[in-house]
């Protein structure tokens, strides 16, 4: 195992323990990103299973959601379902708002809600996945929260909550609105939220049909029969921003999830995502850095018997590191400190982050390996005269 991480840090892979560290989820790499690129397209793709991001670019590039925005109305429900705020079996009635602007009469994908009908939770949501209906969309906006405009405002506290810091919904069907926008980060954070914490509802997004009111629809995600192996989520379009997709595949034993935008067409898309996928066994390989249980490095404590305790981690950590030049890959442990004594044995203080150039690919949290009792008064004097004259971060010279 030591070997094995010798030979990475030769290839690039380096360790830096910063102590105390305070790190902005915002950095200039971050604020680059930002800026419209020559390159209007995104992608970003995700190795769910161990949380480690493989690959990105210009994701945090903002474009209107489309009926990706579905994506969103979804959770929305999800939450809603999960916390006994509705039941599926609840029913909402069709306004005629709802059929007038997401129905037939819009000429829009619909699942054909009749007008003043009233329709269970559960169905409109399989009419919002499987069939993209906006009147669905529409019916549980109004259903849950009185209005488009109430549904969206929901949306958009969720999604801060999410932590989608570069998405605002003006409306729960993704219809074009000038104030509406997101991004391949932003997206892939909310499918991976589905995938974690609403895994009974994922299936609906494979269903292969839906008939309601005697009208026998498809499955309208185009991507699902396009890429081998994809069972979700959502595809979109929007006349500013072109065509987006966010998928997600079982390849092996990992579950990836993969999102692309800014694309001219829809073959485009299919293209972009189905490369992504693929690009899995062609462009990485499986990497151990740490057993279960092995010490990563030691944290300084103020106050205590002992001025050092081994950190380390719980689970093995394990990730996907590109084959071949590894030089933009570094390790870091991330604590704040020093640690004030008395420290306990199996405490969580920091985390060991992967991360490639300025972004953080990976994390994993780093326990205290052992415990240091509180020192007498003389060290504890001493210790406060040291940090009060030279401070801690010396120590690291």
């Amino acid at each position: 195992m030591a070997a094995l991480r010798r030979l990475i840090r030769k290839a690039g892979l380096v360790v830096a323990i910063l102590l105390p560290v305070v790190v902005s989820a915002a950095g200039p790499a971050m604020a680059q990103d930002t800026a419209k690129p020559a390159d209007a397209t995104s992608a970003l793709l995700l190795d769910f299973t161990t949380g480690t991001l493989l690959a990105d670019r210009n994701a945090n590039l903002r474009f209107q959601p489309g009926s990706s925005a579905k994506l969103m109305t979804a959770v929305v429900v999800f939450d809603a379902l999960a916390a006994g705020e509705i039941t599926q079996e609840q029913t909402f009635p069709v306004s005629e708002h709802a059929w007038r602007t997401g129905g037939a009469p819009a000429r829009v994908t619909t699942m054909f809600a009749r007008l003043k009908s009233e329709v269970p939770v559960i169905d409109l949501l399989r009419g919002l996945i499987i069939q993209n209906a906006n009147d669905a969309a529409i019916v549980l906006a109004e259903g849950m929260a009185g209005s488009e405009e109430a549904f969206a405002a929901r949306m958009n506290a969720r999604a801060a909550e999410l932590g989608m810091t570069d998405t605002r919904f003006a409306n729960p069907t993704g219809y074009e609105a000038a104030s509406a926008h997101t991004s391949a980060r932003d997206l892939a954070r909310l499918a991976a939220y589905v995938l974690s914490r609403h895994t009974p509802y994922y299936t609906l997004f494979s269903a292969p049909d839906f008939t309601w009111n005697g009208i026998f629809q498809r499955n309208k995600n185009p991507l699902l029969e396009e890429i081998p192996g994809l069972d979700g989520l959502v595809a979109g379009y929007s006349e500013t921003s072109g065509f987006n997709g966010i998928g997600s595949v079982l390849r092996g034993s990992r579950r990836l999830v993969g999102v692309v935008a800014g694309h001219k067409t829809s073959d485009d898309r299919r293209d972009a995502l189905r490369d992504l996928f693929d690009s899995l066994e062609k462009d990485y390989e499986e990497v151990v850095l740490y057993a279960a249980g092995e010490a990563v490095t030691q944290a300084r404590v103020f106050g205590g018997t002992d001025s050092q305790v081994p950190l380390r981690v719980d689970r093995s950590v394990e990730i996907l590191l590109p084959r071949g030049d590894r030089h933009d890959y570094h390790l870091r442990a991330v604590y704040k400190g020093p640690l004030s004594a008395p420290v306990e044995r199996g405490r969580e203080v920091g985390e060991l982050r992967v991360l490639r150039g300025g972004t953080v690919v990976y994390r994993a949290p780093l326990v205290t390996a052992g415990a240091v009792e509180r020192g007498t008064v003389t060290g504890r004097a001493r210790d406060v005269l040291r940090e009060t004259l030279f401070g801690w971060w010396l120590d690291e010279g």
